[in-house]
């Protein structure tokens, strides 16, 4: 069925004054009460979706408009209104007394339009509202920054040069397109723009437009890069890191996991917040390897390695397996892994340690580690997002849909409580604190990470430190 086809459908079971010869006022308060239990269902888990579609908003309105009709002929719809009414988004109490047949619903039903934005539409990007985007420092090398969509190039300019340590008089931000043109951005200029998302990528560049910066030339500034995060609180530094993925987490609404799976073409304009989340993870990855691989000093590497396997376990007792996973697959990056000499003075019990959480990392058995140990950990918690893809992938191509023709609801609930494993997760909060700041620090770190994602580049970067014997 489409959608326009059920909602006629269910208008017609809702008016219907028989159904199977039967004509019983309990019969037919049954039925519509039954029909106004699956709508709220429907608005409950649709109701983005349900917003944008013409046909859908005027079923809600007519159904709307034909329960405050009938709530005084079946006195026993007014919990269901009340429960409908809540959902909308409405709060005006209303009593049977009030919609005798004697009042008029057009007041009502002006009302009711008056209140139509009690949704709001989930692709629709405020001006407050925080994205990521990616300033290229290199061909290969970028500064992860979460900005507002109101944003300034002036302003994410100054966030760049704070975090590549250059003088911000001295940069320029710049759209490049596809073709190779380049467009300077004046300091006013909105930089996180449509136009610019068409454009391809923002660069930043000295002043005369020669060339891109070279953040990976070992000078006593990139040396600073590593003190910087040694200095930093471990557990702090991933409770930022949870507060920062469980913001995209809690975003993503259960349908974009359908859409992501069932439309691998994928539109994605309905998967923007799972996709903010998969993308974080992947940079985080390459953060790890990133930081351990622009770090020239042995002694200072080995610090970071350790560093980095204690930021994996917080992120672990804190139960953000996202950043756990994405943490110890950037240790276990080819580039990384490769440096004989660094491990090989880590210590014993961070060794021990690293194995007992590569352990959970485990593919074997269908992740059955994972699995176990998360099953375990009470909610708020963070799943691994690319697992739970996996598995929703697998029950939607290894059953089909349609089985002689009607429509195989065994799979659709396999699919439903995969999907429903979001909602187990948001049962309760985070609420981790630290001080104002500490936190403005740590913030900013994890907000606007530096990245290299050439795996080239990483490989590069690993010989020059630790040439092969």
């Amino acid at each position: 069925m489409t959608t326009d086809d059920l909602c006629q459908a269910l208008l017609r079971h809702y008016s219907a004054k028989k159904y199977q010869g039967k004509d019983e006022n309990s019969d037919v308060s049954c039925r519509k009460r039954k029909v106004l239990h699956l709508v709220s269902q429907w608005i409950s888990l649709y109701k983005d979706w349900l917003h944008e579609d013409e046909h859908s908003k005027m079923f809600l309105k007519t159904i709307y408009r034909n329960v405050l009709d009938d709530v005084y002929e079946y006195p026993i719809l007014e919990k269901e209104l009340k429960e409908f009414q809540k959902i909308l988004g409405m709060h005006r109490r209303h009593t049977v007394d009030e919609y005798s047949p004697q009042k008029k619903n057009k007041a009502l039903f002006h009302q009711f339009s008056l209140k139509e934005n009690w949704l709001q539409h989930r692709g629709t990007v405020t001006e407050t509202e925080e994205i990521f985007c990616h300033v290229y420092i290199t061909e290969h090398s970028y500064v992860s920054v979460k900005a507002k969509v109101s944003s300034t190039a002036q302003e994410i300019l100054k966030v760049v040069a704070e975090k590549i340590q250059h003088a911000e008089e001295d940069l320029a931000l710049v759209a490049v397109t596809f073709s190779g043109e380049k467009h300077e951005l004046q300091p006013n200029d909105l930089a996180i723009s449509k136009p610019l998302d068409a454009a391809g990528r923002m660069h930043v560049y000295r002043k005369d437009l020669a060339d891109t910066l070279n953040p990976l030339a070992e000078n006593e500034e990139s040396q600073q890069r590593s003190m910087r995060i040694l200095g930093m609180n471990t557990w702090d530094l991933a409770l930022e890191l949870m507060n920062f993925d469980w913001c995209l987490f809690n975003s993503i609404h259960e349908q974009e996991l359908i859409y992501f799976t069932f439309s691998r073409q994928g539109n994605g304009e309905h998967t923007v917040n799972l996709s903010l989340l998969l993308q974080r993870c992947n940079e985080v990855q390459l953060w790890v390897a990133t930081e351990i691989l622009l770090c020239s000093q042995l002694g200072k590497r080995v610090q970071l390695v350790k560093k980095f396997i204690k930021i994996a376990a917080h992120c672990k007792a804190q139960r953000n397996l996202n950043s756990f996973f994405a943490i110890v697959m950037g240790l276990n990056t080819a580039s990384v892994s490769r440096l004989s000499q660094t491990w090989e003075k880590i210590p014993g019990k961070f060794k021990k340690l690293f194995s007992e959480l590569e352990s959970l990392t485990d593919p074997s058995l269908n992740h059955k580690a994972y699995r176990d140990a998360f099953k375990k950990m009470k909610p708020p918690k963070i799943p691994f997002m690319p697992l739970l893809l996996k598995d929703v992938t697998f029950i939607h191509e290894g059953n089909k849909t349609f089985l002689d023709n009607l429509v195989n609801f065994e799979k659709l609930h396999m699919i439903a409580d995969t999907v429903r494993t979001l909602r187990h997760c948001r049962t309760n909060q985070f609420g981790g604190e630290m001080s104002p700041k500490e936190h403005q620090e740590l913030k900013s770190y994890v907000n606007h990470l530096y990245v290299i994602d050439s795996q080239q580049a990483l490989f590069e970067l690993s010989h020059r430190i630790e040439p092969r014997v």
